[in-house]
């Protein structure tokens, strides 16, 4: 597999949120507004990457009967990090994150993503592991926020977009709307994995008859 492929299928195959549905708890309570979804997303994407990396690292030396307490371990200090550096730079989204941050040490795909793929590759491809799994769920927690925020308050990262005429849907920024937004967008991703399989499978028919016909005329 090429590294554009690991990096690729996490935007889209195995996208953290649309397609294996994980991380679902700061997808509903983070991305009331663009801007929280997206330093969410960057958050994660940070501890993600650098945790598939260090793993990687060392993992010929990290004991397999206590590899969960060494990941949480890595990832928490990873975290801190993110959570320090919010703290002084971005106080405002530090709060507004809340304790969402503090809750990416146990997000089951950073996890899933040190035990499945960096435990067993090298450090460039779990690097680009993390990456592209990371920036598919930065990008489904921006869209999230930007659907929510553009219907929940006629903005968008703060800025107008609908005028005065538009009366908010605020049900849209509150828990039910992000079930129902996140509900919609899973079922459009599932309809175009569907097409792109329709398609494949077409494809596969016609080359199969090409080669039949083909044959045929050999025999011919």
């Amino acid at each position: 597999m090429s590294l554009w492929q690991i990096f690729y299928k996490g935007l889209f195959d195995q996208n953290p949120i649309f397609r294996l549905a994980l991380s679902l708890c700061p997808a509903l309570a983070v991305t009331s507004t663009a801007l929280n979804g997206l330093a969410m997303g960057l958050s994660v994407l940070f501890v993600i990457t650098a945790n598939n990396t260090v793993v990687s690292i060392f993992r010929h030396h990290i004991n397999p009967t206590v590899r969960v307490p060494v990941f949480i371990t890595i990832i928490a200090t990873l975290v801190t990090v993110v959570q320090l550096s919010l703290a002084a730079y971005f106080p405002d989204l530090y709060k507004a994150l809340g304790i969402y941050l503090a809750l990416i040490v146990v997000f089951a795909i950073i996890l899933a993503r040190a035990e499945v793929f960096a435990m067993k590759n090298g450090v460039i491809p779990s690097f680009f592991d993390g990456l592209g799994m990371g920036t598919g769920f930065a990008g489904a927690m921006v869209l999230i926020g930007v659907i929510r925020e553009l219907f929940g308050t006629g903005s968008v990262f703060g800025m107008q977009v609908f005028g005065a005429w538009y009366n908010p849907a605020l049900i849209v920024i509150l828990p039910p709307g992000g079930f129902l937004v996140i509900g919609l967008l899973i079922g459009i991703f599932n309809l175009m994995e569907e097409s792109q399989n329709r398609r494949r499978e077409q494809k596969a028919k016609e080359q199969s008859s090409i080669g039949t016909a083909a044959l045929r005329g050999d025999a011919s």
